[in-house]
């Protein structure tokens, strides 16, 4: 059987690629503007041709002739994915609906028309599907022949050892929308594992097997700030600081009734699946992001684990990119299930590569 295609815009450092592959797909293209999150991408990647550049500044019927001309692409693509910079959308932040950012969303129609796929995925963070932008897309999408429908899905439903909400939009060459399933579980093969994982049993293979891992550390803790972790007990979070060493902040929070930042300083429970990883995974004051055993916040490589990355994923750049790009990624195992539920409501059944792997 064929490799299925699909290009990946906003490919980042690879979370969605990695995933597609692993369940059988032949990434054929990706963009990405980042430098260094291009170069992760690369270093992974190789067999994929990648645009580092502005997606505005392509165009998507010049790229797929260049992929024909090349081989890369024969016939029809199967799977067009797209995951926007979602900070416009996001409710951690300020959010805003004016955000120039969140017009890359419309960006995306223009490679439907030109590559006309049989699935598309659009993924981001549940803010856009009320938001005008999203509508206008879907209208665009719809009136070129394809069927949609919405989902609000967690990445630990799809065996991710992590909380992660986001809302799916699927579409499908041919079908009509009423030809979806209400779950989007419903359309993954029988040997996709989708049972619960834990954190804890996801940290402990960041040690296992690869010996000198530069992303295998952890940032360096100031005195006031080990304090304050050293007194957080398994389970615990900000509240368990005493007050002589509470941030500023906290105290300002409390003198205003408000008991904000719950999540500050937390340790993560290794029972239960992580937290969402965000741009700032590995700071202690930043999220549920301390170690649950020792007195440290999580290292990059325990904050790709928890993406699923792979344990041997290789990252470029400094400290602080290489934190947002893991935290800006489309968790790997979940883009794998995203992809093959695709496949399957589209009747493509692609032989997975590596998805016990994940």
């Amino acid at each position: 059987m064929r490799h299925p295609t699909a290009v990946d815009l906003f490919a980042g450092a690879g979370g969605a690629t990695t995933g597609f592959v692993s369940a059988g797909f032949r990434v054929i293209a990706a963009v990405e503007l980042d430098k260094s999150a291009a170069e992760t991408y690369a270093l992974n990647h190789e067999n994929t041709r990648l645009y580092r550049e502005d997606i505005a500044n392509l165009d998507a019927w010049e790229i797929r002739r260049q992929l024909e001309n090349s081989g890369a692409l024969q016939g029809q693509l199967d799977l067009l994915n797209a995951c926007p910079p979602c900070q416009g959308f996001s409710t951690r932040g300020i959010g805003r609906k004016d955000d120039i950012r969140n017009d890359l969303v419309l960006c995306v129609e223009q490679w439907v028309r030109a590559f006309q796929p049989r699935t598309i995925v659009i993924e981001n963070v549940p803010g856009p599907r009320h938001n005008e932008r999203l509508y206008r897309l879907i209208r665009g999408i719809s009136a070129v022949g394809y069927g949609s429908r919405q989902y609000l899905c967690d990445a630990k439903d799809f065996g991710v050892p992590q909380r992660r909400r986001r809302l799916i939009c699927l579409f499908v060459q041919g079908r009509s929308s009423d030809q979806f399933p209400e779950d989007l579980r419903m359309g993954l093969p029988e040997h996709f594992d989708t049972s619960r994982q834990t954190a804890g049993a996801w940290l402990s293979l960041a040690s296992a097997g690869v010996k000198d891992d530069r992303w295998h550390r952890a940032r360096t803790l100031r005195p006031a700030t080990l304090k304050r972790v050293q007194s957080i007990p398994r389970g615990g979070n900000r509240f368990d600081i005493p007050k002589h060493l509470w941030l500023p902040c906290h105290l300002r929070l409390e003198g205003a009734g408000r008991g904000a930042a719950a999540e500050s300083y937390g340790r993560i429970d290794p029972d239960a699946p992580a937290p969402t990883m965000t741009t700032r995974c590995t700071t202690v004051s930043s999220g549920t992001f301390i170690h649950p055993e020792e007195d440290r916040g999580i290292t990059l490589r325990e904050a790709a684990l928890l993406q699923t990355f792979p344990r041997t994923y290789q990252f470029a750049g400094n400290y602080g990119s290489v934190e947002r790009q893991i935290g800006n990624a489309f968790p790997v195992k979940f883009a794998a299930g995203i992809g093959l539920a695709a496949l399957n409501l589209s009747e493509l059944r692609p032989e997975p590569t590596s998805l016990r792997s994940l």
